[in-house]
């Protein structure tokens, strides 16, 4: 990846602040994605154990397809330049393993073999597959002069078996070898988190649908989906207390538009913000005492952390920041959140900022800071940025037909569904 350095910039007002924050965090996946695949790499260092070079993932390669998307609209790369790169991908992702049509968490960039992500997790990863999907439907509808893309998009999509991950009980799985039984410590995706996207694009499947009785009757019947409890001012519609680490709220609505989109379970417009704001409060509250939390310092999600990989949240809170948590946050909150990325660029500079934007995490109070960047933290900020500037990737995700026939299947509502 190139390097960008002398982050300081003095007279950018807060549109161009936030451009410059954005193309350099696209280069992330402009310059530094699988050459041979096309694929996201996971991570650009730090790797736990596997090999950083050849270890893609799906679920980031689908956020940054999303991101790449962004870069050809604002012309940062040429349209055909992204165009090619989109192709070439599709072609990998043909050939490359699937378990009924689901893909795994990890491929290997050259072979398209499947990575283990964990001992015994070698087969199919619904969650990240449905991030795969938005990205590649996205796309498709992006390039509207390459139809035939856009009928190998479709292709993929209608191969992946939503129903084949369908416990008997009618939970939805999240992980799946066709070969082998569930596992004693299979993981049903219930509660509020990220994972929303399968319900919606298994609900809107043509061809292996999920039934909408499994979004009611297993997704959203668990003790930390509906909360409605008061945080700091904030009441939080979903999710455990505290909120959880932003990515829960944020990872659904990098495509899925959440303006107006009502169930009988909440407001999504308002359950993106409020989750936005909880976070917000509880750093500014400060109960440890971390250095630098703030109006201008505040953010809580999964990252790196001088200890490892931590879900940094309110109730697991270590005094890292992560940049990703109050930037993705600009399209719900951006009273909030634009002080912190100016504070960042600004105050923090070259001690935060150098290849492909901002760093992954950094800690104040142990003077710390990550030397890596993950593809699904730096996505989500030029996603959010530009569904903040012009709803550009909303408008794509949301006009596809699968979703909207997912999320009518599923009971919601919104203006852009034609009802409101």
């Amino acid at each position: 990846m190139a390097r960008l350095t002398g982050a300081r910039r003095t007279g950018l007002d807060d549109a161009a602040l936030r451009d410059r924050v954005a193309q350099a965090t696209a280069l992330y996946f402009l310059d530094w994605s699988h050459p041979v695949s096309g694929m996201a790499r996971e991570r650009s260092a730090g790797a736990f154990g596997y090999d950083m070079e050849e270890t893609c993932c799906t679920g980031g390669t689908g956020f940054g397809l999303l991101a790449q998307i962004v870069a050809a609209e604002r012309g940062w790369r040429p349209r055909r330049q992204i165009l090619d790169r989109v192709e070439r991908l599709v072609g990998f992702l043909e050939d490359a393993d699937r378990f009924d049509g689901v893909f795994p968490h990890f491929l290997h960039g050259t072979t398209g073999r499947v990575l283990p992500f964990m001992a015994g997790d070698d087969g199919g990863d619904l969650v990240e597959t449905a991030f795969l999907m938005l990205g590649l439907l996205g796309a498709g509808a992006y390039f509207h002069e390459a139809p035939e893309l856009a009928a190998r998009i479709q292709a993929l999509y209608d191969a992946v078996n939503w129903a084949a991950h369908l416990r008997e009980d009618g939970a939805v799985m999240w992980h799946r070898h066709p070969d082998r039984p569930w596992p004693a410590n299979a993981l049903p995706i219930r509660g509020w988190n990220e994972a929303m996207p399968v319900f919606v694009l298994g609900a809107g499947s043509a061809t292996h649908p999920i039934p909408a009785r499994s979004y009611h009757d297993s997704w959203a019947q668990t003790p930390t989906f509906l909360n409605g409890r008061d945080y700091g001012g904030v009441t939080l519609p979903l999710g455990p207390d505290w909120g959880g680490p932003l990515f829960l709220s944020q990872y659904p609505f990098l495509g899925i538009d959440p303006r107006g989109l009502r169930d009988a379970y909440a407001d999504y417009g308002v359950q993106a913000r409020a989750h936005a704001l909880v976070n917000r409060a509880h750093c500014l509250a400060n109960p440890q005492g971390w250095a630098g939390y703030g109006e201008s310092l505040w953010g809580l999600t999964a990252s790196d952390d001088p200890s490892g990989y931590v879900a940094h949240s309110p109730v697991e809170d270590t005094g890292t920041i992560t940049p990703t948590a109050a930037l993705a946050s600009l399209p719900f909150a951006p009273d909030e959140a634009m002080p912190v990325l100016r504070h960042m660029h600004d105050d923090w500079g070259d001690r935060i900022w150098g290849e492909a934007g901002f760093v992954d995490a950094f800690c104040p109070a142990r003077d710390w800071v990550a030397e890596s960047r993950l593809a699904i933290d730096q996505a989500p900020i030029v996603i959010g940025l530009e569904n903040h500037r012009s709803g550009l990737i909303w408008r794509l995700v949301s006009g596809r037909a699968e979703v909207r026939r997912g999320l009518r299947a599923l009971g919601f509502s919104a203006p852009y569904l034609g009802m409101a």
